[in-house]
């Protein structure tokens, strides 16, 4: 009978540790499989899920970018929940030491992390819409669908020559999947942002627009690359503004002409037929010449009070100008620049 009855618990016995260690085993797999650290990037890390939503493609970034430990068992937590069929685009940031099904979490509900995007040294609108797209999920051709648009322009308050001066270079905080529409909405509220009533005033104060006021900062750019000189230029094409005097600005020309990189305007080049040909035509082009910066901006409302009307660059092509108040001034100036460029066989 004894012997029975320890048979029967050395049987119960190993039947409960069998049982025991089973257990452990779920667990310990279930611990592995769930919350176990599987991402060991020493820094947070992004994945980015685009509009293709490729669950591979996923899975590559997961081991390249966030350096996964065990691919094979985030695949079988992800097919238990199903998730390769409810992907949802959008950038994702992963922390070191991430689990699983904290991963998963994030993933299944979209909770993306805000990327941030800049845009400077812009002169067209395809420049623009391509850094942008280079940034974010959107395709270029949906921005420039909008800003190509009369209709869409004029509901903002712009046309097609001036929608680019609806833009402020600035860093934004925007999320990586975001649409076209929902980009300029937040380009809008930054733009109002930016003209507060104060600035608005001192537009008023020369008599411009916000759209003029920023046109004429996009001319100042292209003249000169030194920021010291913003106010300066800006003065001086406000004082020709006033007397109704041709800007006579060379960037118009090479805007005009399509081409930037021209070193020397000649007289072929101040012929050509354009409202942008400020030597033929009074007052400011119909659209910027480039995305005027915020220093700019703010140059042309802050401008200098002088009594200049004509600039040259420097013969010493330091990249700053001479400016004068007399033409006979200005001639002397342009003569020996004229005569630098000769020297320098530049034509």
């Amino acid at each position: 009978m004894k012997k029975q009855k320890k048979s029967t618990f050395s049987l119960t016995f190993i039947i409960f540790t069998i049982l025991v260690l089973i257990a452990t085993g779920i667990v310990f797999g279930g611990y592995r499989l769930l919350y176990a650290p599987n991402f060991q990037a020493n820094r947070i890390t992004y994945v980015y899920i685009d509009q293709n939503k490729d669950f591979d493609n996923l899975c590559k970034q997961l081991i390249d970018s966030a350096q996964c430990s065990n691919i094979d068992n985030f695949k079988q937590l992800a097919s238990i929940l199903d998730y390769s069929q409810n992907m949802r685009t959008g950038r994702y940031a992963i922390e070191a030491g991430t689990g699983n099904w904290a991963l998963l979490n994030i993933l299944r509900r979209g909770q993306q992390t805000a990327t941030r995007i800049t845009f400077n040294n812009i002169r067209l609108k395809e420049e623009l819409a391509k850094r942008l797209a280079e940034q974010l999920m959107i395709d270029e051709k949906d921005i420039l669908s909008l800003i190509d648009d009369p209709d869409y322009c004029s509901l903002l308050g712009f046309t097609t020559e001036t929608i680019t001066t609806f833009f402020i270079p600035n860093t934004y905080e925007v999320y990586w999947n975001t649409s076209a529409e929902k980009l300029m909405e937040r380009f809008g509220r930054e733009y109002k942002a930016f003209w507060t009533d104060k600035r608005k005033e001192k537009a008023d104060a020369i008599d411009l627009t916000p759209a003029e006021v920023a046109i004429l900062a996009s001319i100042v750019e292209e003249e000169t690359a030194m920021a010291d000189e913003y106010p300066i230029v800006a003065g001086l094409y406000l004082n020709r503004l006033k007397q109704g005097i041709p800007l006579q600005a060379d960037p118009t020309i090479k805007f005009a002409v399509g081409d930037f990189s021209l070193q020397r305007i000649l007289f072929k080049h101040l012929e050509i037929e354009s409202p942008y040909n400020t030597y033929k035509y009074t007052g400011l082009p119909p659209g910027p010449l480039r995305v005027a910066s915020i220093k700019g901006l703010d140059a042309v409302l802050n401008y200098m009070r002088h009594h200049y009307l004509y600039m040259c660059a420097k013969e010493d092509f330091s990249g700053r100008h001479n400016f004068a108040v007399t033409l006979a001034e200005h001639n002397r100036n342009a003569e020996r620049y004229r005569a630098e460029l000769n020297k320098r066989k530049i034509r």
